[in-house]
């Protein structure tokens, strides 16, 4: 299980530096963590799912990491905004004896988001190659 705390780096922002989250709640299947000292009025929160459906080789699960952050709009300086970004692992649990396959899929979309193709370096700032057709809507 994750610590009840996320102060030690787990979570960074665009400029690389730590963001700090506490846990609020956590159910079977679900926690839900809040950005330490948030304005109320602006949440920011990180949250964890699972849900499995099907039985034997059809058996599947689906992990959802989901990072929800309420901004105050650039247009008007009012309106209250939600921006959302989740990454999702929908696995065959029963069809597979190891997770070598989620692993590396794991692996392909992270470094796809967070690389270029001539460098190694993990970037933060939105300028891997997946990040920037979420952010351009390029494709």
């Amino acid at each position: 299980m994750i610590t009840n705390t996320l102060n030690t780096n787990e979570v960074k922002n665009a400029a690389g530096s730590e963001v700090e989250f506490t846990r609020l709640s956590i159910a079977d299947r679900k926690t839900e963590f809040a950005l330490i000292n948030e304005n109320p009025a602006t949440p920011h929160r990180l949250s964890i799912s699972h849900s499995e459906s099907g039985n034997g080789v059809r058996r599947r699960r689906r992990s959802v990491v989901r990072i929800d952050k309420t901004v105050v709009s650039t247009v008007d300086s009012i309106t209250p905004v939600k921006v959302s970004c989740y990454i999702v692992l929908d696995t065959p649990q029963g069809a597979l004896v190891t997770g070598t396959e989620n692993v590396n899929v794991l692996a392909e979309i992270l470094s796809f988001c967070a690389t270029t193709g001539a460098a190694s370096t993990v970037l933060f700032d939105g300028t891997g190659t997946g990040a920037q057709v979420l952010l351009t809507g390029g494709l």
